[in-house]
């Protein structure tokens, strides 16, 4: 804006001097009448009226410039304003998320995909992209009635996969697997974006999740010990997760998936080793994650109302049927976000948790904390954790040493109303894998 607004000012003093330097040349170069050569080429009453004159027309000149100058100005600051998409008329163009939707046989992809445009911004930062598999009619009868609303693909290869006698049960894993490689290769490659936010058709999303993913998104791109931004938390049920801390962001060395923003970077990195099945727990594993953390919430952005799928309801009727969707807008893009960055981040973290005071698994359950805390309560082995997190209400599975939602060990949630911290002692550096 400094330097449009210079361009501007500097334009004008080039105006104005180039009119002063007109006006002398006028003055020096005209030729002396008759009457000036007999006074002497003093000028007289001629020369005084034709300064005069000269005078009024670089006054109204003036006059002039100043209107343009206003009005280029007045162009400007309109320029540089929000349009109605909250996107910046001036400077850099924002950047473009899309919101990859991946469907199969669900008529209710409606819920998912209606919650998507209602709460979207903008179509042009936001472009939907629904990406198909199963060839089901009635369900992509669902997604073409939303007509230009959404891009719909369809996966083209609806064979069965080669599979091993065993895994035939699981022939529908090795389908997804397939279809997320084909979805990803046409968001990155084939559409050219540089990253994407991905959803199942089973997901409703939260009011704020535009502003979420955007606000995350310059930080994601910056800070190279992250590898994703999730919406959800494993651990959110309704009681578990603080109701007035709908801003509260964590990172996280669980990789949680249920509505995350990757980069094509990181597709780069992982597409040629991209698994033929099971591909959520494979980007657990270490090889890929490779101690990078993702960024989650506190409350959920995302909530799951697909009971029915190749998991068979896994963990929905016990915990994901219960996980509190966030309902209170909070403009993450004016926020201060640094402190997610991480060496600030895992300083202030470890000094919260391990400063917390120091109780047992009884006063927890019993109710017997004194305080408002947090407080912290220490596990020292990989029964030990699972026995503390089914007792005290949250995910005991493990996934190559790493308890969902956990970092560096700790799994932090309310338990009555206050806050602990699941800990390892002081001193912890890395996951055990044997852990799962």
């Amino acid at each position: 804006m400094l330097r449009k607004r210079g361009s501007a000012i500097l334009c004008g003093a080039f105006l104005f001097v180039a009119w002063n330097a007109v006006v002398v040349l006028y003055l020096w170069g005209r030729p002396l009448s008759g009457r000036e050569e007999m006074d002497g080429g003093r000028g007289g009453a001629d020369l005084a009226g034709d300064v005069i004159h000269m005078a009024e027309a670089f006054e109204a000149e003036l006059e002039m410039q100043r209107k343009i100058l206003l009005q280029i100005q007045g162009h400007w600051s309109l320029w540089e304003q929000p349009n109605e998409n909250g996107a910046s008329r001036g400077g850099p163009p924002q950047v473009v998320i899309p919101i990859l939707v991946i469907a199969c046989n669900r008529v209710t992809v409606k819920r998912c995909l209606d919650k998507l445009i209602e709460y979207r911004p903008s179509a042009e930062l936001y472009p939907i992209i629904v990406s198909q598999d199963c060839g089901h009619a009635e369900t992509a009868q669902v997604i073409g009635s939303y007509g230009s609303q959404v891009t719909h693909l369809k996966q083209p290869d609806l064979s069965d996969i080669a599979v091993r006698p065993e895994h035939k049960k699981f022939q529908g894993y090795y389908k997804i697997s397939r279809h997320y490689r084909w979805a990803l290769n046409q968001v990155f490659n084939s559409l050219s974006h540089s990253s994407v936010v991905i959803v199942e058709d089973d997901l409703e999303v939260a009011p704020d999740f535009f502003e979420y993913f955007r606000s995350l998104h310059p930080i994601l791109k910056s800070d190279l010990s992250l590898w994703c931004v999730s919406a959800w938390n494993d651990n959110g049920r309704d009681g578990y997760v603080d109701p007035g801390k709908a801003d509260l962001l964590y990172r996280t060395d669980f990789f949680p998936g249920l509505g995350w923003m990757m980069l094509k970077e990181l597709w780069i990195e992982l597409e040629p080793k991209w698994p033929g099945a099971f591909w959520d727990d494979w980007m657990r594993q270490p090889d890929q994650r490779r101690d990078r953390a993702c960024i989650r919430p506190e409350i959920s952005r995302t909530l799951t109302f697909g009971r029915k799928g190749v998991s068979l309801g896994q963990f929905y009727d016990k915990y994901l049927r219960y996980i509190k969707l966030n309902s209170e807008f909070v403009p993450f893009t004016k926020l201060d976000l640094a402190y997610l960055k991480e060496e600030k981040y895992k300083e202030i973290f470890e000094k919260q948790v391990y400063s917390a005071p120091l109780v047992k698994y009884e006063e927890v359950q019993r109710g017997q904390l004194k305080g408002a805390g947090p407080f912290c309560l220490h596990y020292s082995s990989k029964d030990g954790f699972k026995v503390l997190a089914k007792n005290l209400g949250v995910m005991e599975d493990l996934k190559s040493g790493v308890p969902r939602t956990g970092y560096r060990g700790v799994v932090s949630f309310l338990s009555r109303g206050r806050r602990i911290f699941l800990a390892p002692p002081p001193g912890w550096s890395k996951y055990d894998p044997t852990w799962s």
